[in-house]
């Protein structure tokens, strides 16, 4: 889906499952039908290209707030504002709150963010108190998002376009990766980092880092993020 409509699309949960659903034209429909084989279309209102903004939620974690451009934070918090662009989240997605929620309860130090989409957790990192903070992803769009992003909110952040499955990792006190299960699972034996912060999976999926231990997990409308540390 990130594929066929960088610009963003909705996840709804269901009971039986997720929809995943995008407003498009006919030929994004078609283009649905030959990656998926089955779609349900209906018309939508002409101002569907700006209700996409509807699904992007501010999040509230401590005294950060974590929003898009287009909504004012509370004058009570040190605020993050997030434009995603082409590249996913501005932060309210409930894995992005469970690695905030862990990463803000943890030890500082330096911080790794592989698959740093928008940057949101790299210059969340940067705001409590992590240093040095990098940020890895293999998409272009991410990494241009993420250093636009660092630049708006006055952070320093080493913005590097890297395949994290092949290239060696840099090393950091603590790696957080937001992305799926399979990918964590992955890359497990590539972290150079005592802590490992992973997410980007479901409550039912149990994330297994090869080397590592979970030490906690945090949950969230049925989504989970767990901490690893390297065994001795």
């Amino acid at each position: 889906m990130l594929e066929l409509f960088p610009e963003g699309f909705q996840e709804v949960d269901h009971p039986d499952g997720l929809e995943l659903v995008a407003y498009t034209d006919a030929g994004g429909e078609e283009r649905l039908w030959a990656a998926f084989g089955e779609v349900a279309a209906e018309d939508v209102p002409v101002d569907w290209e700006e209700r996409w903004r509807d699904f992007h939620r501010p999040v509230r974690v401590g005294d950060l707030w974590v929003g898009p451009p287009w909504l004012d934070p509370p004058d009570d918090a040190e605020s993050i504002v997030i434009d995603p662009g082409r590249a996913f989240g501005t932060g309210g997605h409930p894995t992005t709150r469970l690695c905030l929620e862990l990463l803000s309860e943890l030890e500082r130090g330096s911080l790794l963010d592989v698959g740093c989409g928008s940057g949101v957790l790299a210059i969340a990192g940067v705001r409590l108190g992590y240093d040095p903070v990098v940020a890895l992803d293999h998409e272009q769009a991410a990494i241009e998002a993420t250093a636009r992003n660092s630049e708006e909110n006055g952070v320093e952040v080493d913005v590097r376009r890297l395949d994290a499955l092949s290239a060696p990792l840099p090393p950091a006190a603590v790696s957080v990766a937001n992305i799926s299960r399979d990918a964590a699972e992955a890359l497990g034996p590539r972290f150079d980092s005592p802590t490992v912060v992973a997410s980007g999976y479901l409550e039912r999926d149990e994330a297994r880092l090869p080397g590592f231990r979970r030490i906690g997990r945090r949950t969230a409308g049925g989504w989970a993020a767990d901490v690893f540390r390297r065994e001795e």
